[in-house]
């Protein structure tokens, strides 16, 4: 197995919102933010290389949204998630799954693309399957009021028009130990309706897909809780349960969101849970 970081892109996000209820005054240490408030942000997906699969974790926001709508994210940088696989010696039409953290816009945009005649959609994995869970799905595309404008149907539903979308069969909750894809995954509810965390076992070590759990290293003390999460006191109680077995267990944090900082480690002490290192997914494997 091998596994290869992909940045498809940055973006900004009010920096309030991605705290919730803790001051600016705190958060600005770790999370800077510009003269609009916005935080900078990535939208780093990880490629598993595993035998005769090829594997993406997460597809970033994509390109078939409008002007208008990139204006509210300042996209900035030069990352894309086709020169990174290019980078990386692939090309999308070689993923053979890709599986779905949760289907917010900054998660699954890039799995779907206009058509060529931009009349309609069609899965930008052309020879992939599409792999999220039966209750996510549901909760996905019969949106809340507060999730709607995440949950955008020409990210989702294609997906299933095209035949190629799958559901993972749950066994085991919160955490089950393997899955279709070869990996174990952690089911959180705080942020959305049964998120997916992939815990992939790579080089004698625990590496950790974060997603929303635990978008960058400034979110590590428990009360850093987003704002655009549903269930911000159950976000509590699995960030507790997760950062302890976490730091106990010595995993590799691989960050999603954090535009510094692609993996880090964490550490018992009087405060709590804290940072322990944070360094490039090279650096140590």
């Amino acid at each position: 197995m091998t596994l290869y970081p992909i940045e498809t892109g940055n973006f900004k996000l009010d920096g309030g919102a991605m705290f919730g209820v803790v001051p600016k005054s705190l958060w600005s240490r770790t999370n800077p933010a510009d003269a609009n408030n916005m935080i900078e942000m990535s939208a780093r997906s990880l490629l598993i290389e595993d035998g005769d699969r090829l594997i993406l974790i997460d597809t970033g926001m994509g390109n078939k949204q409008s002007e208008k709508f990139f204006g509210y994210y300042y996209l900035w940088g030069d990352h894309s998630l086709d020169t990174s696989l290019e980078a990386a010696g692939f090309h999308r039409d070689d993923i053979t799954d890709v599986f779905l953290t949760h289907l917010h816009f900054d998660h699954c945009g890039g799995s779907i693309q206009w058509n060529a005649d931009r009349t309609g959609y069609e899965p930008a994995f052309k020879n992939a399957r599409f792999w999220t869970n039966e209750d996510h799905w549901r909760w996905a595309t019969q949106p809340n009021a507060r999730e709607k404008a995440s949950f955008l149907s020409e990210n989702i539903l294609p997906m299933e028009e095209s035949g190629q979308l799958e559901f993972i069969p749950r066994q085991g909750e919160p955490y089950q130990e393997d899955s279709p894809l070869g990996f174990g995954i952690l089911y959180a509810d705080g942020h959305t309706d049964k998120q997916m965390i992939p815990h992939i076992r790579y080089k004698g070590k625990t590496l950790v897909f974060m997603a929303d759990l635990l978008p960058t290293v400034g979110h590590i003390p428990l009360p850093y809780v987003m704002g655009f999460d549903t269930r911000p006191l159950l976000t509590l109680e699995e960030k507790a349960a997760f950062l302890e077995k976490a730091a106990k267990e010595e995993f590799v944090l691989f960050l999603e969101h954090d535009a510094q900082n692609e993996c880090c480690t964490l550490q018992q002490t009087e405060k709590g849970i804290r940072l322990d290192k944070s360094f490039d997914f090279d650096t140590l494997f």
